[in-house]
């Protein structure tokens, strides 16, 4: 009845199956985008296992959510996004509803698009997530990009991306990477935030942050820092968070969605939409991941306790970056990959070509994405040196 060609693969998905395959012993995984311990490991937070505990004691139903989720997690995704005691929680400028992870967050995001502003095109930055342009088309969007990443300087390329900033028509809708740009680790500037909250403000942009990793790049707060140069801009701004990475709760797809309006009024009706869109996609989310990180923000000693976890993790990131930049330099002179210690968040452009990538998946059994990003959290200390004899072999 269907006569289709295979789709094709997803560039990481696709290459995480053929690393699973891999039966070399010595094998090293830089492309999967989930964090790795020292060992290899992607663990379950010590904060996460002790929620967990407490939810197997005293959960007393497992009947559908409400259409947005947990009321709490709403409450705590916001204190996450804007501060405890920010006016904007207690405006009800600010709405959010849970969603199944992320990438269900930038669904439900498009799909209240489609209906709020259907005739906008939709710009991403050059390059960024793989997903976003997928999601946003399926949708019904034209999605077009801006300049962002400059190659010969493995550096923000900030005077193209202003001018494409300016060029983008009225009403159109922005995707901006809130911290931690997946796939560079290149962040904009302060000065980049102000001038995309004058443009915005001038053009009337749609500004969608998308804030995968908070907690990943500098802290909780500093990493919001750039958000909040919109908010304080009095800007409508909707928000799509994560809680796999700074939570580790990947399988659990667990997410939020926060639409910030000029009043009150507007943020209801946006609600309204953006309830009739999870309807007709998943009707209710999925309770158990967002359970977890509702009890763990809302309990004191839990959220020390994940706080001190996160450190650990956004501090073993750091190391690996450093360690690795060290290792290359002292075993060759023709790159100096220091560009890499100035890169935050899980991810870098490592500056190798697919041609180099291939040659590494084939001969040292080292999996990167063919663009040349690698997810630093797969550097471990056990793999550190023989990933850094084989690049060198490479270049």
């Amino acid at each position: 009845m269907f006569h289709l060609d295979l789709a094709p693969a997803d560039p990481i998905l696709g290459l995480t199956e053929t690393f699973k395959a891999d039966t070399h012993p010595g094998k090293i995984n830089l492309g999967v985008g989930v964090y790795q311990d020292a060992t290899g490991k992607t663990p379950v937070l010590q904060a996460v296992k002790a929620a967990e505990h407490q939810l197997l004691e005293n959960e007393l139903t497992k009947s559908y959510l409400s259409i947005p989720g947990l009321p709490a997690l709403a409450t705590h995704t916001q204190s996450l996004l804007f501060g405890e005691g920010h006016h904007l929680a207690s405006s009800g400028r600010a709405k959010t509803a849970q969603t199944p992870g992320g990438t269900g967050a930038l669904r439900v995001a498009a799909d209240f698009c489609q209906r709020a502003v259907p005739k906008a095109a939709v710009w991403v930055s050059q390059p960024t997530w793989a997903n976003h342009q997928a999601i946003f088309e399926a949708a019904g969007f034209s999605v077009k990009a801006y300049r962002y990443y400059d190659k010969a300087t493995q550096s923000l390329d900030e005077a193209g991306f202003l001018a494409d900033l300016e060029r983008i028509p009225a009403g159109d809708v922005v995707i901006l990477h809130g911290c931690c740009h997946n796939p560079s680790g290149i962040d904009l500037t302060p000065s980049a935030w102000h001038a995309v909250a004058d443009v915005a403000k001038r053009n009337q942009l749609l500004c969608l942050v998308d804030f995968a990793y908070q907690g990943f790049g500098d802290g909780l707060e500093a990493d919001r820092a750039g958000l909040h140069v919109l908010l304080d801009a009095g800007l409508s701004v909707l928000i799509a968070s994560s809680y796999s990475k700074n939570f580790g709760l990947y399988n659990e797809r667990i997410g939020a969605l926060t639409v910030v309006e000029e009043t009150a009024d507007l943020a209801e009706r946006a609600f309204s939409h953006m309830q009739a869109a999870i309807r007709a996609i998943y009707s209710s989310p999925p309770s158990h991941g967002g359970a977890i990180v509702a009890m763990i923000l809302g309990d004191p000693t839990l959220r020390a306790q994940w706080i001190e976890e996160l450190a650990a993790m956004r501090q073993r990131i750091r190391a690996m970056r450093e360690a690795f930049v060290q290792g290359m330099a002292d075993r060759q002179t023709v790159i100096d990959f220091g560009f890499i210690n100035h890169q935050k968040g899980m991810f870098s452009f490592s500056g190798l070509s697919e041609s180099q990538v291939l040659k590494l998946r084939a001969d040292d059994h080292i999996y990167i994405v063919g663009s040349g990003r690698i997810n630093v959290a797969g550097i471990t200390p056990a793999n550190l040196d023989p990933l850094c004899d084989a690049i060198v072999r490479v270049l």
